[in-house]
């Protein structure tokens, strides 16, 4: 059975943020996602604490492909407990309604699917943890951290 929310994001562990500078040949977009993350940094420090970032949730209604299915873009920081093991709380500093294939819709329910957002990010990120996917992913960043650190590149705000 295909899933009723289906969300997916990449992660960025916020730990790993060594350097704040941006570089001067930054697209207007990852200069923008790099503000972001600062704020982030910032408002929730670094420890366990997580970026998400293209990042989508779609909410299938009807068992069709072709309908029922509200999909909004996100992006913020989710909290986890002290031992990275649960989810605690999620920040998302955007939630836009991306597409939708509902002819019924109205704005009331946009509004209401898109406070759902959050919560629905929640359960979804104690699914990533349990599946060992938060566990790849700081893996992953320790190995680009150091590549960089023994080239003496420039890898920016690691993303």
């Amino acid at each position: 059975m295909n899933p009723w929310v289906e969300i997916k994001f990449d992660c960025l562990p916020l730990r790993c943020i060594r350097r704040m500078d941006i570089p001067m040949d930054a697209s207007p977009s990852y200069r923008q996602r790099c503000q972001r993350i600062k704020s982030a940094l910032e408002k929730h420090g670094s420890h366990n604490a997580y970026f998400l970032y293209n990042a989508l949730c779609a909410y299938h209604l009807t068992n069709s492909t072709a309908e029922g299915t509200i999909q909004f873009r996100f992006e913020g920081t989710v909290l986890t407990d002290s031992e990275d093991c649960k989810a605690k709380s999620c920040d998302l500093v955007l939630v836009e309604l991306e597409t939708e294939t509902c002819d019924w819709l109205t704005d009331p329910v946009v509004q209401w699917f898109a406070e759902t957002v959050p919560r629905s990010v929640i359960v979804e990120f104690d699914r990533y943890i349990t599946a060992g996917d938060l566990e790849k992913t700081k893996e992953r960043v320790q190995q680009i951290e150091a590549a960089s650190d023994r080239s003496g590149g420039f890898v920016g705000m690691y993303l």
